[in-house]
């Protein structure tokens, strides 16, 4: 079973793309499930990490920097382009890290503890960065500055910040909780396939339903998601050559929950903008 299993893994993200595209006019009837989900997957893969094995590095704050920095800097420089290109490239680079980074990096031969501690800063990060960026580049315009972050952070925050809570708290007085789950980081790989049918199902309703002039517009967002993504995975293994691990740096930078980052931008931007992430799944994993 586990060969069988081990031969399907590979074959999921397509099928669960082409399922999403061809049921998308009964997807939205999930949508609903889709925060669940993400909450479901954050818990099992901060089990993964000890509160001992977290420790903040050179690299961590240096890919922190970019993830921040960087989609400040992609928001100025594209707005002028059209400010739907330029929430799409926002929203690709805010995006925390992907939990199965740290999976992936083993693989590969990097330092999992390493990616891991960077993969909870970069959510942490992303909770309390995100609606202060989101109420600046015009989410819930009706609200004032203040109100609209307090809007944004109240379904957002708790979203990344409650499952990290959860592990460490289990860590600490539910130890062998704590272990049971993480030993099922695999479940996160079916949670996630469930997730991206649903969230690729809502981006091709939009794309369906949008007019047909915005086409040579979702062909550009397409495009700059991955030169997004090409410059990402590159920089994330230059700042890693420069801090010990090529391989955990560009992981860290390049590979992207974009489950949450299509919610959130179907959420609080303009829709068109989760065709940025939804392309972003293919050109990743054409990477990786």
């Amino acid at each position: 079973m586990k060969i069988e299993v081990r031969k399907l893994k590979p074959w999921m993200m397509p099928v669960a793309m082409i399922a999403g595209a061809l049921f998308h006019h009964s997807i939205g009837l999930l949508q609903p499930t889709v925060p669940y989900l993400i909450f479901t997957m954050l818990l099992i893969a901060f089990c993964k990490v000890r509160p001992g094995e977290f420790r903040v590095t050179r690299l961590s704050w240096s890919l922190l920097a970019v993830q921040l920095g960087g989609a400040a800097a992609a928001w100025f420089a594209l707005k002028g382009v059209g400010v739907d290109v330029a929430q799409a490239a926002f929203i690709c680079i805010l995006c925390p890290t992907a939990t199965a980074a740290p999976v992936v990096t083993g693989m590969l031969g990097g330092n999992v503890a390493r990616l891991a501690t960077y993969s909870i800063i970069s959510n942490i990060a992303a909770a309390l960065a995100a609606p202060a960026f989101f109420a600046l580049i015009g989410a819930h315009p009706e609200l004032s500055f203040s109100d609209g972050v307090l809007t944004i952070a109240a379904k957002v925050a708790p979203l990344i910040l409650l499952p990290l809570l959860i592990a460490f708290s289990l860590y600490k007085f539910a130890p062998r909780v704590h272990a049971r789950i993480a030993a099922y980081q695999s479940v996160s790989f079916y949670l996630w396939s469930v997730a991206l049918i649903v969230a690729v199902g809502n981006s091709v309703t939009y794309i369906m339903g949008a007019d047909p002039g915005k086409i040579p517009e979702i062909i550009l967002i397409a495009l700059v998601a991955a030169a997004v993504c090409v410059a990402q995975f590159a920089l994330g293994r230059r700042i890693g050559a420069a801090c010990g691990d090529k391989i955990a740096g560009a992981q860290g930078l390049g590979q992207k929950n974009t489950i949450l980052a299509i919610w959130m931008a179907l959420s609080y931007l303009n829709p068109i903008a989760s065709v940025g992430p939804a392309a972003y799944i293919v050109w990743q994993n054409t990477i990786n």
